[in-house]
């Protein structure tokens, strides 16, 4: 009842998940990352523990290809789940079991993996990931968004579309952005208007966050106030409204 993608993007280091599937709150299970070190996706008879763990091992060095084997030798369940990832070197490895729902399965490339099941067709799967490679030139968030355009419109879930969610991690175990539509007629879309929603101010508040290696973080709030309002400006200049249902502040 799934689809999603994990990567890394090469150009900025970041790890990111982004997941559709018709059912409730998807990202509330399915992406695990670590900062700087691995991102997983579990789904189907989704397990959690096999995501948890998943990106635990990883983020210790162990490589993608000997973590799958293992979570499937221990689980009973495992003919029903499936999942895929990459380690810190870029490693990919994949599990869908016999007994997942068709269509499902998992195609990759160079530090990109697609997975699916009770999919509309193959289609779905090829569709997102030959459009991610064709929008390489794009920023890595925008990238994930135009795969997963695709394979909606090569079918998806062929139940439909109830949430989705898009993670990317940057050095930290916690996200540098993390969105959800957890229950929406049109949950891609509305995973775009977020996406641009935090252009406007998110991004740039983000930027100034503790991190391990400057554990203060930036604390003259000088800096992200210009660059917000730089943004603004820039976008009121282009005649681009905000995508963001708050009141706009004056500029």
């Amino acid at each position: 009842m799934t689809y999603s993608i994990v990567a890394r993007d090469p150009e900025t280091g970041q790890y990111g998940v982004i997941v559709a599937s018709r059912f409730f709150a998807t990202g509330a299970l399915v992406p695990h990352l670590r900062g700087g070190r691995c991102a997983v996706a579990t789904q189907a008879f989704v397990s959690p523990i096999w995501g948890m763990e998943a990106a635990n091992r990883l983020a210790l060095g162990e490589r993608a290809e000997d973590v799958v084997p293992d979570l499937v030798a221990r689980d009973a369940g495992q003919a029903i789940r499936q999942i895929h990832m990459i380690d810190m070197a870029g490693r990919i490895a994949a599990h869908t079991g016999k007994d997942c729902i068709g269509w499902c399965g998992q195609i990759s490339a160079d530090a990109v993996s697609v997975a699916g099941n009770m999919l509309a067709g193959q289609a779905v799967i090829a569709d997102t990931l030959a459009a991610y490679l064709a929008h390489l030139h794009l920023p890595f968030g925008p990238r994930l968004l135009e795969a997963m355009a695709a394979g909606a419109r090569a079918g998806g879930d062929k139940r439909g579309t109830q949430s989705a969610a898009l993670v990317i991690h940057q050095s930290e175990d916690y996200p540098w952005l993390d969105l959800r539509a957890d229950d929406h007629p049109d949950p891609l879309a509305e995973l775009r208007r977020l996406y641009e929603v935090a252009q406007e101010r998110f991004v740039h508040v983000a930027k100034a966050l503790p991190t391990r290696d400057n554990f203060s973080g930036t604390t003259d709030r000088r800096g992200i106030d210009s660059a917000i309002k730089e943004a603004d400006a820039a976008r009121r200049a282009a005649g681009i409204p905000s995508k963001s249902f708050a009141t706009e502040l004056d500029p």
